[in-house]
């Protein structure tokens, strides 16, 4: 320092001490600066008092020499002792050059800085708080200074600090909460817990409304809650349960829209704290905003579907799919049928901004999971953007289903998915269906094939939903042709093989040439355009999947026959099946069918309907399962027994001889002569006993007699035979007979000679497959013997 230069009103004794490297010197300079400071301000000399302080900033604190820096840090503490309470009008001049030296490489200086605007502070109390952001942003940076002394003095600093502000109510925080916002992103663990006390401190104040600027920080919040450090974790969650409890009592000045996303955002995470926190907010949220959350049903979705199929081992991971479920429930029960009103939404009774459709995180996720592949990832990257607020006006809220079918379509086609999830989702579909059909019949061509191919689940429970999805899309009047969104006819054509596809409501679904007094139409007001493609789709995937025909087939035939009139799925599948390509299919199919049929106790009312063939409606569906049925020749026959067609019964058996009787032939006849002794029969065993009025039907058990080699199915059969009564032995007295019982009268609409030449049309065809295969494999073995 140059020591012929002016410090003047300061002696040169106050400068030569002030540049001692003695504290004590020093501090013997600071009370002579306080003595001189406090004759100018009695002598109101503004002027000398902007003079010392100027000096002492100028000349000392901002020194490039350590020790006057250290005397001009406590001579500009001795000033504001000296101002008193007139220190307010010298603050800026005061604190600046202190917090200069907060940034000093010498900790023992950066001590003394601190010491110093503890004492400034001290004296000025309130009036500091217009210059609040500049000591907190000074405070945050010494919060994790290496110095043990120096963090030691910022804490005392800092607790000073804290006190002013709970006593004051002149708080600028909406000035402040920019400062918090870049502040809370810290990765030190100390300046973490240094911000998250200071929001505890905030958030206790009565005057200081936090809660309003949550929106900035939870994001920041959340971030700090993954530390690795127990302690400050603990602290975090104590402020966030805090918030939490204030959002519970004060719903009404909550934003919840700009929140949303944060949380779906950190519902992902990896880290079960976060993840389960997370899921808890959101949980009171979508129970607290209601509808408001809607529009954000495609992200919460994401983020809670997966958490459905946590294995339930670890508690907080158990923890995390209770309330994962809650939150699904409850986002569920927001969907009503009011969705379903096209571009009619209803206001929003909270102001709330929305977010725009366009800009939602359902689109976003759409585009993330439109992979060339098709695959999607369930979890959600903290790089999506948040929401923007479209408007802060009353906004309508809108049921978008756009980006909720993605998710639902991403998480159902992900077959690493939980089966939980995959029941969730199913269930969101058919809940969707239930509530807004209008809305959803846009979407079914692009879920009809995920539906279709989730039949092949490994999960039984999962099929059962995944049937009551499609049986629902099937059924629903939304998807009549005539509705927007619902199929058209060229939609509805299918390749050859497949069959074409007729128009539901016609009068008849066998109205083609040939089919004379078969007119009949398994279709009811409740089918819609959708059940025939199902059911031929159906068939197309036993087709395809061999194995999904011989274990779930039955199982998926007879679900559907509860959930959709049986009668019309098996119109239609005997109808379907009539023009099926593939023989060898067809007749699998046809003998699946019939075991159902026979066996099943959801068929009970549909075999009843079938025995007696009493109406029309019976008749025309008998005439349908004939056809296709006879691509089986003995579950023809056993159609016959169970309509009670017993000399039709007997004249297929006749044919029968010319028939190419295989081993699988004979393997079909043992099981139906083990199916006439099960419960289905009884009534054809009892009409044995009137053995006059039933000839034929006794012919066509000898018929089958006749048919069977020497087995145990022979042997059963022939037992049951020889149970029949002798018709003398029946005879009574002439006073007690009684006109004879009349032969049961062959139902007048069906024309059975018809019926019998199209049994051996279709077996002729049978025949003809497999002499070419036949023919082929003997080409083979040639070529191979050549």
């Amino acid at each position: 320092m140059n020591p012929e230069k002016d410090f003047a009103p300061l002696t040169p004794n106050i400068v030569r001490a002030l540049n001692d490297k003695l504290y004590e010197k020093r501090k013997v300079a600071a009370l002579e600066i306080e003595k001189l400071v406090r004759e100018f301000v009695a002598q109101n000399n503004t002027v000398q008092i902007k003079h010392v302080i100027q000096t002492l900033s100028q000349e000392f604190a901002l020194s490039q020499h350590p020790h006057s820096r250290k005397g001009g840090l406590i001579g500009l503490a001795a000033c504001s002792i000296a101002l008193g309470k007139d220190s307010g009008l010298y603050l800026k001049e005061l604190i600046e050059p202190v917090l200069t030296c907060f940034n000093d490489a010498d900790s023992r200086l950066r001590y003394y800085a601190c010491e110093a605007l503890y004492n400034i502070v001290k004296v000025a109390r309130g009036a500091v708080l217009p210059h609040f952001n500049v000591l907190f942003d000074g405070l945050s940076k010494l919060a994790a200074d290496p110095d043990p002394n120096v963090k030691s003095g910022s804490e005392l600093l800092d607790r000073l600090l804290k006190d002013i502000v709970t006593e004051s109510n002149k708080f600028d925080l909406v000035g402040f909460i920019p400062l918090l916002r870049e502040r809370i992103y810290s990765n030190n663990q100390y300046a973490r817990q240094f911000i998250i006390s200071w929001i505890l401190v905030l958030e206790s104040v009565p005057d200081i409304n936090l809660l309003d600027y949550l929106p900035e920080i939870l994001d920041g919040l959340f971030q700090i809650l993954g530390d690795n450090g127990k302690e400050i974790r603990k602290m975090c969650e104590v402020v966030l349960g805090e918030f939490l409890k204030e959002i519970k009592k004060n719903p009404s000045s909550v934003k919840f829209a700009e929140m949303a996303n944060i949380l779906v955002i950190h519902c992902q995470t990896t880290d079960d704290l976060i993840q389960l926190t997370a899921m808890c907010w959101m949980r009171e949220f979508i129970q607290l905003a209601g509808r408001v959350m809607l529009p954000y049903s495609a992200g919460i979705l994401t983020a809670v579907l997966p958490c459905l199929a946590y294995d339930d081992r670890k508690k907080n991971i158990l923890s995390i799919k209770e309330v994962a479920n809650v939150c699904n429930q409850s986002l569920m029960k927001l969907v009503t049928p009011e969705d379903d009103e096209p571009d009619e939404p209803k206001p929003v009774v909270q102001p709330q901004a929305e977010p725009h459709p366009d800009n939602s995180l359902a689109r976003q996720e759409g585009a993330s999971s439109g992979g060339s592949d098709g695959s999607c990832d369930p979890s959600f990257s903290s790089s999506i953007s948040v929401f923007t607020p479209a408007s802060t006006e009353r906004a309508p809220v809108t049921l978008h289903l756009d980006g909720i079918v993605q998710v639902l379509n991403c998480h159902l086609s992900d077959m690493a998915i939980g089966m939980m999830t995959r029941i969730a989702v199913l269930k969101w579909l058919y809940h969707l269906y239930i509530k807004t059909p209008r809305k959803m019949f846009r979407h079914t061509d692009s879920l009809f094939p995920i539906l279709l191919q989730t039949l092949s689940d490994e999960s039984d429970e999962v099929i059962l939903k995944d049937l009551e999805v499609l049986a629902e899309i099937a059924s629903s009047p939304a998807g009549q042709t005539d509705e927007p969104g619902s199929l058209d006819g060229p939609d509805l054509r299918v390749s050859h093989s497949e069959l074409q596809v007729p128009t539901p409501g016609r009068a008849s679904l066998l109205h083609t040439p040939g089919t004379k007094g078969l007119e009949c139409s398994p279709s009811t007001p409740t089918m819609n355009s959708y059940f025939y493609k199902f059911m031929i789709n159906l068939l197309k995937r036993f087709s395809s999947e061999q194995k999904l025909l011989e274990t779930r087939g039955a199982f998926i035939i007879r679900q559907l026959c509860l959930l959709l009139n049986a009668e019309n799925i098996f119109h239609s599948m005997a109808d379907i099946l009539l023009r099926e390509e593939d023989l060898r299919f067809a007749s699998t199919m046809v003998h699946t069918l019939n075991t159902i049929l026979l066996t099943s106790t959801e068929l009970f009312q549909l075999r009843n309907q079938l025995k007696d063939l009493k109406t029309l409606e019976s008749q025309n569906l008998f005439c349908c399962l004939y056809r296709s049925w006879c691509h089986n020749p003995v579950t023809t026959v056993s159609l016959c027994f169970l309509t009670q067609n017993y000399r039709h019964a007997y004249d297929l058996i006749q044919k029968f001889g010319d028939l190419e009787v295989t081993v699988d032939f004979l393997t079909e006849v043992d099981k139906l002569v083990q199916l006439i002794e099960c419960p289905i029969f009884t009534y054809l065993r009892l009409q044995l006993l009137d053995v006059k009025n039933n000839p034929y039907l006794i012919k066509a058990l000898y018929g089958l007699l006749m048919l069977l080699p020497q087995s145990s199915a022979f042997q059963l059969l022939s037992h049951r035979l020889q149970c029949v009564p002798n018709p003398e032995l029946l005879q009574t007295e002439p006073s007690m007979k009684t006109p004879p019982k009349a032969q049961r009268v062959s139902a007048p609409s069906i024309d059975y000679a018809e019926l019998l030449q199209h049994f051996e049309k279709v077996q002729n065809k049978h025949l003809e497959v497999r002499h070419q295969r036949s023919g082929r494999g003997d080409h083979m073995e040639r070529k191979t013997v050549l």
